[in-house]
């Protein structure tokens, strides 16, 4: 299980000990779409979905996800997130709606999780919103596409 922090020399699972690791300004941005007809789409742009404001909802969705990482990720850490920013936006050429999130903290581990499980309930939370107009709408592409702090610093995905 060499290269592998979640996992001690037995090969059991752990918290990662981040103790004696400094603090210093993190970031992460995730990115994933959900694809839908253009006719479901048109629902949300025109605020016709029976549900409500379908983007609004998404997006309170995703933030109260960043903040609930650690307790769905079982190894994940409790961290004190300083900002979690949802952007939905409706885009006619998927059809669909791109869903990118930023998650900021000041602390010893980074934020990944946080962003691509904000990213995942909003997604969820779009598609809950809409299945009982179209039930094969399809959730994808969820990544991380910006990381930043900590001993690895940057990482961009190539898009």
């Amino acid at each position: 299980m060499s290269g592998l922090s979640h996992f001690d020399a037995e090969g059991h699972a752990h918290m990662v000990d981040v103790s004696g690791k400094p603090v210093t300004d993190r970031v992460a941005v995730a990115r994933g779409v959900v694809r839908m007809s253009a006719e479901t789409l048109a629902l949300i742009t025109e605020g016709r979905a029976k549900k409500g404001d379908v983007l609004g909802v998404a997006r309170l969705a995703g933030i109260m996800a960043a903040k609930k990482t650690a307790d769905l990720i079982p190894l994940c850490h409790p961290l004190p997130l300083t900002k979690v920013a949802l952007e939905l936006t409706a885009d006619p050429a998927l059809p669909g709606v791109v869903i990118e999130a930023t998650v900021k903290t000041g602390g010893q581990t980074g934020v990944e999780m946080e962003a691509l499980t904000a990213v995942s309930v909003a997604a969820l939370t779009v598609y809950d919103m809409l299945k009982a107009v179209e039930k094969s709408m399809a959730i994808d592409g969820i990544r991380l596409i910006l990381k930043d702090g900590g001993k690895s610093g940057l990482y961009e995905a190539k898009l």
